[in-house]
């Protein structure tokens, strides 16, 4: 993984004495909270309902071990001993004092992490494929590429104040593990000719408005990636909507003046950016993609498993995932345990997967968009061992994109945006479809929750999503089914008049068991409903 040189260190550690000092000033009331709610915005300090929020980067997901601990230390000495994962791949603390946030930048960046760029009108977190550099079906590893672009994007002098946040994926394979294409900017590289280019997307999005991104350009070398990345945003930047915050996302420039005038006025930008020698030299990019390099492999393992225990067999069937190389695997660690909270983990379980990593998975751990954990380099025969830690401390729930896998935002139990509650509605689905065989007789079925329209919980791309909205002081919950975030990816259309927080429930049980009826062998939720249409569902859930 990446390694910090003396230019990103200078800059981290530049930046925490910056915040420390206009933290001494906010507490000694030298700046009201309006001058200072920018300054802490950029530092990925949020104030919730009940305390300052701190959304920590974690870029395109990699952590390793020490960074591991080091999350598990600041959750037990200035938090209440837990952290929660993100949809953006990053961790989020929700009880943090604001006198104790410079001190926890400044031992984040002792471990080469900070939280820049984490809010605020910028480039966010470069997401990526969880799986990356160890999955069998890529064309490259993404991540060296979306390390430039963190490099790219952090403190550009253009970008720094966009209309509104911009985030971006990257992904190397036909399956996308990211949602790619409800970003910004969706990136997919891959080959073309033996050339390495990328398929560029833009103009996608939740939120208010949800969009797909429109294909902007089919293929781009490799070489010339960065500058159309700058043209994209150049464009976006110029024209973007800065009079109205519902219509200022680049979907809805994108979406007002179409995808052929942008098409056109980005490649028209992109002809005048790549006289300006922005990309990086190839000895630049070999210097990232070291870092990156395989790690020291065995050869000649097998790959066979004693799977005589049958709860091991269960958790190894749904838990792990093909690698490319023989004798090992990619272990998925659930942070969904029935009638937990989805994406939190405990310090000490933090900590247990970081010594997982340091000892099975080449010091390297992931997080994904999923809430969830990986240890993407894993032996074998490293398999009932890794099981036995992760059963006895609640991380072995079998459950990988099983109804219960669920993704919610932290909702109305924390936000200062949030119209419901997300966390008690996926603790009851959970609990009512608790039982392992069934969910396994459902099969693949992504329910998301979000708790307000800005979609941090991408309802619009589940199989089933839920959006938890205020109905004259009540909290009311709308359903929409077949969405989906990933290669199929697909919009959830409402089913019709809301719920409450049991009806909600309810109304799920009856979708699910329609699903069962007119399913035919092979066919996933979601495509049970597109061959069908919403209509057998809406009938089911309202008679």
């Amino acid at each position: 993984m990446y390694q910090y040189d003396q230019y990103d260190q200078s800059i981290v550690d530049a930046r925490v004495e910056e915040f420390r000092d206009q933290v001494k000033r906010r507490l000694a009331g030298a700046i009201t909270e309006d001058q200072f709610k920018p300054l802490r915005l950029m530092n990925g300090l949020y104030l919730q309902l009940h305390a300052y929020m701190l959304r920590v980067a974690v870029p395109y997901g990699t952590l390793s071990g020490q960074q591991m601990h080091l999350l598990a230390h600041i959750a037990r000495k200035y938090d209440r001993g837990y952290g929660h994962f993100t949809t953006r791949q990053n961790i989020q603390y929700n009880w943090i004092k604001l006198e104790d946030a410079p001190d926890i930048l400044a031992e984040l960046a002792k471990v080469e992490m900070h939280a820049i760029q984490t809010s605020g009108n910028c480039i966010r977190n470069i997401s990526s494929d969880q799986y990356a550099g160890a999955a069998a079906d890529e064309v490259t590893d993404p991540r060296p590429w979306a390390e430039l672009m963190r490099q790219w994007s952090t403190f550009h002098p253009e970008f720094s104040y966009l209309p509104r946040k911009f985030k971006i994926a990257v992904i190397a394979a036909p399956e996308d593990r990211a949602a790619m294409r409800l970003h910004d900017i969706g990136i997919e590289l891959l080959e073309k000719d033996g050339k390495l280019g990328a398929k560029v997307f833009v103009g996608g999005g939740m939120g208010r408005t949800p969009m797909i991104a429109p294909e902007i350009k089919d293929f781009v070398g490799a070489e010339d990636l960065l500058s159309y990345l700058e043209a994209c945003l150049r464009v976006y930047n110029r024209y973007g909507r800065r009079d109205n915050i519902y219509k200022a996302r680049i979907k809805i420039l994108v979406h007002e003046i179409g995808a052929d005038e942008y098409r056109r006025q980005v490649e028209e930008e992109f002809a005048h950016v790549k006289t300006l020698g922005i990309d990086p030299p190839v000895a630049e990019l070999e210097r990232i993609g070291a870092f990156f390099a395989p790690p020291p492999y065995e050869a000649g393992l097998s790959d066979e498993i004693d799977l005589s225990d049958p709860d091991f067999r269960i958790w190894v069937q749904a838990q792990t995932v093909a690698h490319k190389q023989p004798g090992y695997t990619i272990v998925n660690i659930s942070l969904k345990p029935i009638g937990g909270i989805p994406g939190d983990a405990s310090a000490d379980q933090i900590d247990l997967m970081a010594e997982l990593a340091e000892k099975y998975s080449f010091d390297e751990l992931r997080v994904t968009h999923a809430q969830n954990i990986v240890l993407p380099n894993v032996r074998k025969a490293d398999l009932y061992t890794i099981w036995q830690a992760l059963d006895a401390a609640g991380l072995a729930t079998p459950n990988l994109d099983l109804i219960s896998d669920i993704i919610a935002c932290p909702g109305l139990d924390y936000c200062s945006l949030a119209n419901a509650r997300s966390i008690p509605v996926a603790q009851k689905i959970a609990e009512r479809f608790a039982d392992l065989d069934r969910q396994r007789d459902l099969g693949e079925l992504k329910l998301k929750i979000s708790g307000c329209i800005n979609a941090c919980g991408h309802h619009h791309a589940g199989h089933i999503g839920i959006l938890g909205v205020d109905r004259k002081g009540t909290e009311n919950y709308q359903l929409l089914l077949g969405g989906s975030g990933a290669e199929d990816v697909s919009l959830g259309k409402i089913t019709g008049p809301g719920f409450d927080e049991d009806g909600v429930v309810d109304a799920i049980e009856k979708v699910t068991d329609v699903y069962k009826a007119l399913r035919s062998d092979g066919e996933r939720f979601v495509d049970t409903y597109r061959r069908v249409g919403i209509e057998p569902f809406k009938e089911a859930i309202y008679g």
